[in-house]
């Protein structure tokens, strides 16, 4: 594999692992930034239905279900460090166009779903590449306390960059507040190519066409039932927990309750404590209830909160927003760390690439579909009715993990990650 393993904790100790944190964690912050300044320029600055802010967030995830399939057997077949580096800077570029259309006064909602679907593609190709990348950087023994440390910076720019966000919105305005996405995504590639670690040549037994090994990913990802559940459940939990609720959440602030840029850059801070909270305690968690376990009561927990949103009102915002938003991060990462670890442990790294891009075929492939119904409820039933029936619906997603073989899966020896769980 051309990899050196390490025991746990070297980490510290490898200066390419630290570059490629490094990238990540400086890109997290700003990709934060954007995330929550793009949308306000579309509702600040160009008064945006609730449909053409849901287009705006289904454009940026609907690269998913044109590319990801392709995208990974290119990264199959290529190695990912470059892609990484020019999925980088062309975000970069993308988001920059903002900012300088800015000065011309000449923002339109097109050039914003324009952004949006450019900066969605090369997430695809960047995305794919990542987690197949990591495994070739670092011993399979360290997947989980190198995922976790990966999580625990994203947590960290997931608290510190919509506070950031709401900052420079209200001093900025929201569409210079997008340049700091822009940068953020320079600085990134340049800590990637930093790295030095020869990353070994794909593996390829033989001259196959693309439609072939397209194929081949999508028979790995269907013919394992772990992996069906696996997709079954995030596929579902992003229809209706990004796609129905968070495409229009930010609508719903803004127009229902009222809430500031600042107030909103904060709530979505402070609930990323829960974030840091799963990041440094999934291994612990894991190895305490086993990987299955943890899979599913973080599924449970992904859901429930989501109900209590629709009850929030102007005066009693904070109180009924915050805590399911903490609950929520909390979730989300515990399953990220556990279930990306699980899957980069135990798929060969020769099919790593397209079992990625299939899964997020799948699983991110919802969450288009789900803005756009979200956008339609919306015009038609209204925000708070929309965010309860995600909410409903993201209650009963992890009925895929129970009934599936995770519900056994209760000893860390198959991920080969006892090691990393035991300190």
């Amino acid at each position: 594999m051309g990899k050196s393993f390490r025991p746990r904790g070297d980490l510290w100790r490898s200066g390419d692992f630290l570059s490629l944190w490094a990238a990540q964690s400086i890109s997290q912050v700003g990709s934060a930034v954007s995330q929550l300044a793009l949308p306000l320029v579309a509702i600040l600055v160009l008064d945006a239905s609730a449909f053409e802010v849901s287009l705006l967030a289904a454009l940026e995830f609907l690269p998913f279900l044109l590319f990801a399939l392709p995208a990974g057997v290119w990264v199959d077949r290529l190695r990912r460090r470059p892609i990484l580096i020019l999925a980088d800077i062309g975000r970069a570029v993308a988001l920059a166009s903002i900012p300088a259309a800015a000065v011309f006064d000449a923002i339109t909602i097109g050039h914003l779903y324009a952004v949006a679907f450019a900066v969605g593609t090369l997430t695809v190709a960047f995305d794919v590449a990542y987690q197949s990348y990591l495994p070739s950087l670092i011993s399979r023994s360290q997947l989980v306390e190198g995922n976790s440390k990966l999580e625990l910076s994203r947590s960290v720019a997931q608290i510190a960059g919509p506070g950031l966000g709401g900052i420079l919105v209200a001093v900025l305005t929201a569409p210079y507040a997008v340049a700091a996405g822009a940068v953020s995504f320079v600085a990134s590639a340049t800590f990637l190519y930093r790295i030095r670690s020869v990353e070994p040549p794909p593996e390829r037994h033989e001259q196959t066409s693309i439609r072939t090994e397209l194929i081949e990913g999508l028979r790995y990802l269907f013919g394992d039932p772990r992996w069906r559940a696996f997709s079954g459940y995030v596929a579902t939990i992003n229809f209706f927990s990004s796609g129905l609720v968070f495409s229009i959440l930010l609508v719903f602030a803004v127009r229902d309750l009222g809430l500031s840029t600042a107030e909103i850059g904060l709530i979505f801070a402070v609930s990323n404590l829960g974030s840091v909270a799963a990041a440094l305690g999934a291994g612990r968690i894991a190895r305490r209830l086993g990987v299955g376990p943890t899979l599913i009561v973080a599924g449970v927990l992904s859901g429930i909160p989501l109900l209590f949103l629709p009850l929030a009102t102007a005066e009693h915002a904070v109180l009924l927003v915050l805590p399911p938003l903490i609950v929520e991060a909390f979730a989300i990462v515990l399953f990220n760390v556990t279930g990306i670890s699980y899957v980069q442990a135990v798929v060969p790294d020769r099919i790593l690439g397209r079992m990625t891009a299939s899964r997020r075929f799948v699983v991110w492939g919802t969450i288009p579909l789900g803005s756009v119904a979200g956008g339609a409820l919306a015009s038609t039933i209204g925000l708070r009715e929309t965010i309860l029936v995600g909410a409903i619906g993201s209650t009963f997603c992890f009925l895929f993990l129970l009934f599936s073989p995770f519900r056994s899966i209760r000893d860390t020896l198959a991920l080969d990650i006892d090691a990393a769980l035991a300190g």
